[in-house]
């Protein structure tokens, strides 16, 4: 196995160009990819990667899965945008097909993450007032701590992570911080009248794949339905097979009264989100109170339905458990001194680095990158490990001695 201590000069190049003329705003492993195809990538001098990030979980079927990349083709040169200012024959279908996959009545695409949740946000504050009767102007939505919904105003209003907040105020009104996988905190929270709904992450990704205790979902849906509560899950990195089932709820049979979807929701082709919900959520916004040029995009819409369709046909969520399953067994039987903590479900994992170096975790991906693994740290000691889910036990078990060799030298 080779190992690469130092930066090519052609790499160095694509870097010095982002620095001068690129917004800083984040700290990239330095690595210039190029290409990618399943579970791998290569930088611009072709030396090949294990994807253990897959773009945050948007590349689930794997880079450039050749289903998902001929649908974008084939629809890309007959017609791409028609904004919603007309009908198109595509979004009709996309929009049966995806009701039909998950359950509800109505869907309303977007194009981001963050977009997504705003509109389910929008969705049940107008409930609030219009269904659940909630005063004008006094509708509140309860979050967790820890949370990463998105990086808008509105949504880092909620964030407990200093670095989202710090000098972007003054801050949206209208929400309740309490603790996640805590359901006393959040039956308490629940008295109050004017809760609209509560939004979570079934599994906290950015936090460090937090797994909420069994039976936490369950009961958080219990208790909002019993006070008239929408229940808004976020599952745009955790659903879509990641965890091992089509969502993350569906490891409890909850059915959340807005479900958010996007990242893998294209395959990594495109940006496409999603919101789902029944009638009785969905139909409160009327025509010009909500919407987005390039939402349901045709484009976007074909290749959206290739994408789940793959991950169905080729039991991407199936494959998810066993080697999830496996990759963390093989973490824990190395035995590690400073692997602390070893959590996830599914492909959906991290593990928590203890060490008296705070760059320690930073390092370790350093050093997996040189041996051939991307991977990167998230809150300074959390290392996720989240690869493409066509990923098979002997592309595991090359990534399991590279992990090893990486965490030898600490």
């Amino acid at each position: 196995m080779q190992v690469l201590n130092s930066l090519s000069e052609r790499t160095q190049h694509f870097l010095s160009l982002e620095e001068q003329y690129g917004a800083h705003n984040y700290h990239p492993i330095p690595v210039v990819l190029s290409r990618g195809q399943g579970v791998y990538v290569w930088d611009v001098d072709e030396r090949r990667y294990f994807d253990f990030l897959s773009g945050y979980s948007a590349i689930n079927q794997g880079h450039c899965h050749p289903r998902i990349i001929q649908t974008f083709l084939e629809q890309a040169q007959r017609l791409t945008l028609t904004s919603r200012a007309f009908h198109s024959d595509a979004l009709g279908e996309f929009a049966e097909y995806i009701t039909r996959l998950f359950g509800y009545d109505k869907v309303l695409p977007m194009n981001t993450g963050a977009e997504a949740v705003e509109t389910g946000l929008k969705l049940a504050r107008r409930w609030g007032y219009e269904v659940k009767g909630i005063p004008a102007g006094k509708a509140k939505i309860i979050v967790c701590a820890n949370n990463f919904h998105g990086r808008t105003i509105n949504i880092v209003s909620f964030s407990t992570d200093d670095d989202s907040r710090r000098n972007f105020g003054p801050f949206t009104p209208g929400y309740e911080v309490i603790p996640y996988n805590d359901v006393q905190a959040l039956k308490v929270a629940l008295q109050d009248s004017n809760v609209a709904a509560f939004m979570v992450e079934p599994i906290q990704g950015e936090a460090g794949v937090v797994v909420p205790d069994e039976g936490y979902l369950t009961q958080a849906a219990a208790l909002c339905r019993e006070s008239n509560v929408l229940l808004i899950a976020d599952e745009i990195q955790t659903g879509l097979a990641r965890t091992g089932k089509m969502l993350a709820c569906d490891h409890e049979q909850v059915h959340p009264d807005i479900l958010l979807l996007g990242k893998a929701l294209s395959g990594g082709a495109m940006p496409v989100s999603a919101v789902l919900a029944d009638d009785e959520v969905m139909l409160t916004i009327k025509p010009g109170e909500h919407g987005s040029t390039y939402g349901g995009n045709p484009l976007a819409c074909k290749v959206a339905i290739t994408a789940l369709q793959v991950l169905i046909d080729e039991k991407m969520a199936e494959n998810s458990v066993i080697q999830g399953e496996y990759l963390r067994s093989q973490l824990l039987a190395m035995g590690h001194p400073h692997i602390s903590v070893v959590r996830g479900k599914g492909l959906f994992n991290a593990i928590v680095i203890e060490h008296s170096d705070k760059n320690a975790a930073w390092e370790i991906c350093m050093d997996m990158k040189d041996r051939g693994l991307l991977a990167k740290p998230t809150h300074g000691d959390r290392i996720r490990f989240a690869p493409p889910l066509v990923i098979d036990r002997g592309q595991m078990d090359e990534c399991l001695d590279i992990i090893r060799l990486s965490m030898e030298r600490w």
